[in-house]
């Protein structure tokens, strides 16, 4: 364990003036607060604030940064409070101590939502202070460090949180070093038998090529100090278990054919010697095409910048070599670590005009403001997950604006990168000068202008194209507004018909003092609602109009038809489906309107009530159409039918499936598949639906072409996920080519 007087030499190493008494007075109070607490292992508890301290004296951080990560731990697990800390140590501290504190509460990967809201909470905190981050990432990593001790599903649960968020997130910080460490410890928890299947090999190569790298290092020294660079300092390495695993993921390579196992770092004094040595090395040895990047002229966005290259070298070995400055390689390693010790306006070793807060910093602050607004933690927790995994790739406005993209990122991601409102109004792109797809995949260099109109709306489609969470999270909203657009007509139609048939006058005044009883933030967001069958009319007038009483129906057998005559308390007479239970005097029973009415709930009037031709299956929205003499016809909203019926909003009925879930039945369906004229398509097709105990109830065939073959089946479902099911598994035969769902 870390004692604490080797913990204070650690940051007076670095840091010759450090106060040496805040780092002794947090010890102490941490030590007196965690008392007899003992951590998983049976160390006593203040080893793991002493060990995450020492992870940061690593990183050459402040006193102040080293007493709060010895303190990180004591609001939450000790007596100790906010207003102490404050006294003792100053509100700073105090500030970031709490700032954890928050954070650890929800520091729980049992629920997705607990997750995005804890990464939700972490983002925000750190946004105030980064040293927030770097406190956290170093608590991870020790945590990451004794997982040993923890059961087999905790380790596994913490291990995958780790792995989709802090190691990404060290890395966007630029912390590379802390990024592979947290990868390698997941990766060894989470995927124990390939972890160490790729180790053992990679251990047998290192036998098997034993001395190879210090060879190649010494001839890539040698070759450089002849030239004039006799300063470069030159260190190889072979590459993580984690870095193997996922390039043989990526590109479905077997160990055998990985060909660059081994890097290599060229540390030079200058910008012009990074240069200077990439020269030397490519007039040496072959450059393998492709595969040169310049970090230095274009930086990632976590400020890493460094020449890439990748040569046939020595003894014929494939490798990799980072060319950089010394300054350079203290970034690239500890990321905005290493900007805390540079005050705004310092100049670096590069000549470069330092600032407190880091590229990657400003990407932090960009994300939360961009991915913040409105979403619900899980989309929050998705979308920056796709900003925190991807690679970069580096594109130009016509004016010279560059832009850095996600790898794989299309048009419509450049288009949301400039600006929300470029990204809803684009229906068109031109990639250097040539008018290409949307969907196009954008390179390193592309020039990119978007071509606009102001009446386009973002199809809900594109959330599937786009790569950026920013993007996916404006999409989504342009969609819920649409949504909210289209069926906002249809609820206040069924809104108004109900609260007539009740008496009362629908108004959108009137809604707004029920909203919160509704759980509605805004009116028009409650008549979407309406419509889209997510929440009853009823439900809006009971709110609206609590002291609402219900009618009671009396409900009489009409014959052995399977309907109902229902009287009401208003003395009118309608037929609907559906089974009673004995009443009182034996002759009937007595229902709520609203209450079990068959599979239907809403239904009243003097009418028969039917399904369109083409059915209707639980899990549909639907909507009943009064006929005049006919009855009513339910119809899933998705129906090309109810067009006609747009300008006739007396005739809309506000209803909904109401299911027990004891006595479920089948509902029909009808769909179209388009399969290959061949034998045993038909088979197929009978045994896809039988294994998801579909039953057909009838089946027509029709030859379109000598190749294919159309069938319209009618299939009787459950609901509409097992329908839904059935298309995607008939999507997947070879011998189908379309299978849709018909609606009348």
């Amino acid at each position: 364990m870390m004692r604490q007087y080797e913990l204070v030499e650690r940051v007076q190493q670095y840091k010759p003036d450090a106060n040496e008494a805040l780092l002794n007075k947090a010890y102490v109070y941490a030590m007196q607060k965690h008392g007899q607490q003992k951590r998983a292992s049976g160390d006593p508890y203040i080893s793991h604030p002493l060990e995450v301290a020492a992870i940061l004296t690593d990183m050459h951080l402040d006193e102040s940064t080293i007493a709060v990560a010895l303190l990180h731990d004591t609001i939450e697990d000790t007596t100790a409070t906010r207003a102490e800390i404050d006294e003792l140590f100053g509100e700073d501290i105090g500030r970031l101590v709490e700032g954890l504190t928050k954070i650890k509460k929800l520091d729980l990967v049992t629920k997705k939502a607990k997750q995005a809201e804890n990464l939700r909470k972490l983002l925000l905190a750190i946004s105030d202070d980064v040293r927030v981050l770097l406190v956290k990432l170093a608590d991870r990593l020790h945590n990451m460090r004794t997982l040993d001790h923890m059961s087999a599903d905790k380790r596994a649960r913490i291990s995958e949180e780790t792995m989709e968020i802090y190691a990404p997130l060290a890395g966007r910080m630029g912390m590379q070093d802390m990024r592979e460490e947290l990868e390698e410890l997941s990766f060894r928890h989470m995927n124990p038998e390939a972890y160490d299947t790729v180790t053992k090999r990679l251990e047998e190569l290192s036998k098997r090529n034993e001395g190879i790298v210090k060879k190649i290092e010494a001839e890539l020294r040698d070759l450089l100090v002849a030239s004039g660079l006799t300063s470069a300092y030159v260190k190889g390495r072979q590459k993580k278990p984690y870095s193997v695993f996922r390039k043989m993921q990526s590109k479905s390579l077997s160990f055998e054919q990985l060909s660059d196992v081994y890097g290599f770092r060229l540390i030079v004094e200058d910008i012009p010697s990074c240069y200077r040595a990439l020269g030397i090395v490519h007039t040496r040895w072959r450059v393998v095409p492709g595969r040169f990047k310049d970090y230095i002229s274009t930086p990632k966005q976590n400020d890493y910048r460094s020449l890439h290259t990748t040569i046939v070298g020595p003894s014929s070995q494939r490798i990799e070599l980072q060319i950089r400055t010394k300054r350079m390689h203290e970034i690239a390693e500890f990321g905005i670590a290493a900007h805390t010790l540079y005050k705004d306006g310092a100049t670096n070793a590069d000549g470069d005009i330092l600032s407190r807060e880091s590229n990657a910093y400003s990407w932090l602050r960009h994300t939360i403001e961009a991915l913040a607004e409105g979403d619900s933690p899980e989309e929050f927790l998705e979308h920056t997950k796709l900003e925190l995994f991807q690679d970069q790739v580096f594109c130009f406005t016509p004016k010279g604006k560059l832009i850095a993209l996600p790898r794989g990122a299309t048009p419509i991601d450049f288009a949301y990168a400039v600006h929300t409102n470029i990204g809803d109004t684009t229906v068109g792109a031109k990639i250097n000068g040539r008018i290409m797809p949307l969907v196009t995949r954008l390179a390193n260099g592309d020039e990119v202008e978007i071509i606009r109109s102001g009446v386009q709306v973002p199809p809900a489609a594109w959330e599937e194209i786009v790569v950026t969470g920013k993007a996916r999270a404006a999409i989504r909203r342009a969609t819920r507004m649409a949504i909210r657009k289209q069926y906002a007509g249809l609820g206040h139609r069924i809104l108004e018909r109900t609260f007539n048939r009740a008496g009362k006058i629908f108004s959108r005044e009137a809604m707004k003092p029920a909203l919160h009883r509704l759980g509605q933030k805004e009116v028009e967001d409650a008549i979407a609602a309406v419509g889209r069958g997510e929440m009853s009319s009823l439900d809006v007038l009971r709110a609206v109009y609590p002291d609402h009483q219900d009618e009671r129906v009396t409900v009489r057998p009409s014959g052995d038809d399977g309907w109902f005559n229902v009287r009401s308390a208003a003395g009118m007479i309608f037929k609907i489906p559906g089974k009673t239970k004995p009443g009182p005097d034996g002759g009937h029973s007595e229902i709520d309107a609203d209450a079990d009415i068959g599979p239907i709930r809403g239904l009243s009037g003097n009418v028969d009530v039917k399904f369109a031709s083409t059915g209707a299956v639980p899990g549909d929205r639907i909507v009943g159409i009064m006929d005049q003499g006919k009855g009513i016809t339910i119809y899933p909203i998705q129906s090309p039918s109810l067009q006609r019926f747009d300008d006739q909003p007396d005739r809309w009925i506000d209803v909904r499936w109401d299911l027990d879930e004891a006595n479920k039945s089948r509902f029909m369906a009808r769909i179209m598949v388009n399969g290959l004229n061949e034998p045993g398509t038909l088979a197929k097709v009978a045994q896809t639906v039988a294994g998801l105990d579909v039953n057909i109830r009838l089946l027509n065939t029709v030859r379109v072409a000598a190749d294919f073959t159309e069938m319209m089946l009618e299939v009787e479902v459950w609901d509409l996920r097992q329908l839904n099911q059935l298309l995607a598994q008939m999507k997947e035969l070879d011998c189908i080519a379309t299978v849709r769902r018909l609606y009348e």
